[in-house]
């Protein structure tokens, strides 16, 4: 059964207002503080008031359990994998929208119009500064490559965020070489797989690794942590690569929006999913997280401007990463990689 515990109403209690007009409901797993700027600017300019009920896990299940009473009209969550389960499902409902599809790339929206893209974010390399040369390593492929012996940190490959790169793997060499890449990485790796993406970089600081996987958004919250100084310190010492850009580019993740099912202010949804795919929401929301707009043309940070530049990005439609995730899965298990 869901706890309601685990949630936090940012704006006002949703069941009490379900019959408001103007305003719209939206079920997050996207922290309060990194969304709640866009919707204060939503409701300055429309009108429409956007009530958030956060959680960090459960949000599905209480939206399957609510069924056709239901508040919810919007869905914000992270990772393609995610994404998708709200489609899979049965939770969401197609979205006909010419604005929303002009500014968000079609390998970044569901085919059938249930999801879309609002930011993205890149599987980096982590190299150290002190025992990588410059162009050392520039693909994953070469993760495998047994002069990494000893030398790689990552976070354990059943991990949504190690799914996803696995995926993108599967789909673009066949699950046998994507196998084959795999166990050649668990042969290469430090010690067995622990520890978030920001782990990662302080085990290359401290000298445990020289090379790690992880999102790109950590290094740069890292590098700008002023309450935690150390992560300063850590992040200063790894040299972030975007891999794969002389063939298919940097694999990317995603943060998503969906229309609930049974969404009572459907319209006023689409008109905040609307603005979000918008210029100026785009800037502040990617801003905000450390991430990248998914709509051409929008301003980067110029934190990630500085670092990445204009690197060439994987546009490998993210539903075949979904699809292929149940093998990724599969595939972590069979060559025993967090063991």
């Amino acid at each position: 059964m869901f706890k309601p515990s685990v949630l936090l109403l940012t704006v006002a209690a949703i069941t009490t207002s379900v019959n408001a007009a103007e305003e719209v409901n939206v079920y997050s797993y996207r922290a309060p503080f990194l969304i709640q700027p866009m919707f204060d600017q939503f409701t300055q300019e429309t009108g429409v008031k956007v009530n958030v009920v956060y959680a960090d896990k459960g949000l599905l299940e209480r939206l399957q359990n609510e069924g056709q009473n239901s508040p919810a009209d919007l869905i914000m969550t992270v990772d393609i994998g995610v994404v998708h389960d709200v489609k899979t499902r049965g939770l969401s409902q197609p979205v006909t929208s010419e604005l929303l599809e002009q500014n968000i790339p079609q390998h970044f929206q569901d085919p059938d119009n249930h999801w879309f893209a609002l930011t993205s974010r890149a599987r980096l390399i982590y190299a150290s500064k002190d025992r990588v040369q410059q162009g050392e390593i520039t693909s994953y492929e070469q993760l495998a490559d047994p002069k990494w012996q000893g030398r790689i940190c990552t976070r354990s490959g059943k991990h949504n965020y190690n799914l996803g790169l696995i995926g993108s793997m599967i789909s673009h060499h066949g699950e046998a070489e994507a196998e084959q890449w795999l166990t050649g990485i668990k042969a290469n790796l430090a010690r067995r797989p622990e520890g978030n993406d920001r782990a990662q970089i302080r085990a290359i600081a401290e000298g445990q690794c020289d090379l790690a996987i992880g999102n790109s958004y950590y290094f740069f919250k890292m590098l700008n942590n002023q309450e935690n100084p150390e992560e300063i310190e850590w992040a200063k010492q790894v040299t972030p690569i975007a891999p794969n850009q002389q063939d298919r580019g940097t694999h990317m993740n995603i943060s998503g929006i969906s229309l609930a099912k049974y969404a009572p202010h459907k319209d006023n949804a689409i008109k905040l999913m609307e603005f979000l795919s918008q210029d100026e929401a785009q800037h502040m929301y990617a801003d905000l997280n450390q991430e990248f707009p998914v709509k051409a043309g929008v301003q980067r940070s110029e934190l990630l401007q500085s670092y990445l530049g204009d690197f060439k990005q994987d546009e490998l439609p993210l539903v075949k990463i979904a699809e292929t995730r149940e093998a990724a899965s599969k595939l972590v298990d069979k060559v025993g990689f967090d063991n």
